[in-house]
C-alpha cells in the first residue's frame, strides 16, 4: 500500500461535503446585515433570510420530512422559491421546483412519480394545482403561498406559507449532507414527447455549478453596488 494510503482518511479537519447549503451560513456569518432578498416591499437581511430558511426546515421535518424525502414547489421567482432551495437540502430532502407553464395533466405526474410528501404551491397556480392534486394519491401536506405580488388564486392547501414556517424554529441546525453525491434536486422536462422525465442532480454538482456561474458572470461580492 502507498504511504499517502495511510492514515489519511477524511475526517472533520481534511474534508467538507461540497454543497450549496454552505453558501448560506457563510453569508449570514459574515455579511449578517446586508440586504439580502428584495421582493416588492419585502426586504430581507441575510441573518433575517438564513432565519426563515431554518424555519422553514425545521416546519418541514415536524412534518415528516428527511433524508430522501421530495418536496416540490410550484412558485415564481419570490422569496419563497429561494428558501425552498436552502431549507430542503439542509434536511437531506430532495427539492422538486415545477415549471409554472406545464398543466394540469403533466403537474400530477411530477407529483406522483416524484413521490412528493409536500407540495409549497402558489395561489397564482390554484387553476393549475387544484386538479393536479386531484389527480396525485400520494396524499402530499399542500401549503399555500399567498404572494402579494402575484395575481389573487384561491387557496388550496391545509395551510397557509407563513403560518407554517411560524411554527419552525429559527434556530434549527443547518446540516450538510452526508455524501455530497447525495440527490439534492429533482428537475422534469416539459414532456412534449411523453410523460415529464426527471433529472435528478447531487450537492457537488449544484455547488460547482453555482460557482461556476459566479465566476462567468462576473459576480463580485457586492453585486449592483458601483
Amino acid at each position: 500500500m502507498s504511504i499517502y494510503e495511510q492514515h489519511l482518511d477524511r475526517n472533520p479537519a481534511n474534508y467538507v461535503p461540497l454543497s450549496p447549503v454552505s453558501f448560506l451560513t457563510r453569508t449570514a456569518g459574515i455579511y449578517p446585515d446586508r440586504i439580502a432578498v428584495i421582493h416588492g416591499e419585502r426586504r430581507y437581511t441575510y441573518a433575517q433570510f438564513a432565519e426563515r430558511c431554518r424555519r422553514l426546515a425545521s416546519a418541514l421535518a415536524k412534518a415528516g420530512i428527511g433524508k430522501g424525502d421530495t418536496v416540490a414547489i410550484m412558485a415564481p421567482n419570490t422569496p419563497e422559491m429561494l428558501e425552498a432551495h436552502y431549507a430542503v437540502p439542509m434536511l437531506g430532502a430532495v427539492l422538486c421546483a415545477i415549471n409554472t407553464r406545464l398543466d394540469a395533466a403533466a403537474v400530477g405526474f411530477i407529483l406522483q412519480h416524484s413521490e412528493a410528501k409536500v407540495v409549497l404551491t402558489d395561489r397564482e397556480y390554484a387553476g393549475v394545482m387544484e386538479p393536479a392534486l386531484k389527480q396525485a394519491d400520494t396524499g402530499p401536506l399542500v401549503v399555500d403561498i399567498d404572494d402579494p405580488q402575484a395575481p389573487p388564486g384561491k387557496p388550496v392547501g391545509s395551510i397557509d406559507y407563513e403560518t407554517f414556517i411560524g411554527a419552525g424554529d429559527p434556530a434549527h441546525p443547518v446540516r450538510l449532507p452526508d455524501d455530497e453525491w447525495q440527490a439534492i434536486a429533482l428537475g422534469y422536462t416539459s414532456g412534449t414527447t411523453g410523460n415529464p422525465k426527471g433529472v435528478v442532480a447531487h450537492h457537488r454538482g449544484a455547488y460547482l455549478n453555482a460557482c461556476a456561474n459566479a465566476l462567468t458572470f462576473g459576480l463580485s461580492p457586492r453585486p449592483g453596488v458601483p
